[in-house]
């Protein structure tokens, strides 16, 4: 395997500020089949429910719809203490369990240090090795 520039691992810890859940741009949330299982049972509904109320088709995948006015997560709540949260964390989608540790982002320091700026629990926290690293990605 060639060296790569984070060979020696990253660090990262979710502070759960929801930054890589917000807009301002428009994105995709992607979501498989057997999330949509998972989240419509953590919900308390049917598939078929979930799809209708919360996720929009794009070609042939499924997608969690984003609050019109920000483009948040429509799943990113804020509390009354102002704390903003996923509030289906516990199932969440495999896309969001992998965050920050995505293709774009490892594919130069330049990128990675890019991301810190909209997230700030990059380059904290707990040291992920090179595997651990692959088996996210």
């Amino acid at each position: 395997m060639k060296n790569l520039w984070y060979s020696d691992g990253l660090r990262f810890e979710c502070i759960g500020c929801g930054g890589c859940c917000a807009g301002p741009q428009s994105g995709y949330i992607w979501i498989t089949v057997a999330e949509i299982e998972k989240l419509a049972v953590f919900l308390g509904l049917t598939a078929e429910q979930v799809k209708q109320k919360y996720l929009s088709l794009v070609g042939r995948r499924c997608t969690i719809i984003e609050d019109k006015n920000n483009k948040d997560c429509i799943f990113l709540k804020t509390n009354p203490n102002g704390k903003r949260g996923c509030t289906i964390y516990p199932v969440r989608p495999a896309q969001c369990r992998t965050w920050p540790f995505w293709s774009g982002n490892l594919s130069s320091r330049q990128a990675w240090e890019l991301a810190s700026l909209r997230c700030p629990g990059i380059d904290k926290g707990r040291l992920y090795s090179l595997e651990e690293i692959d088996d996210l990605r």
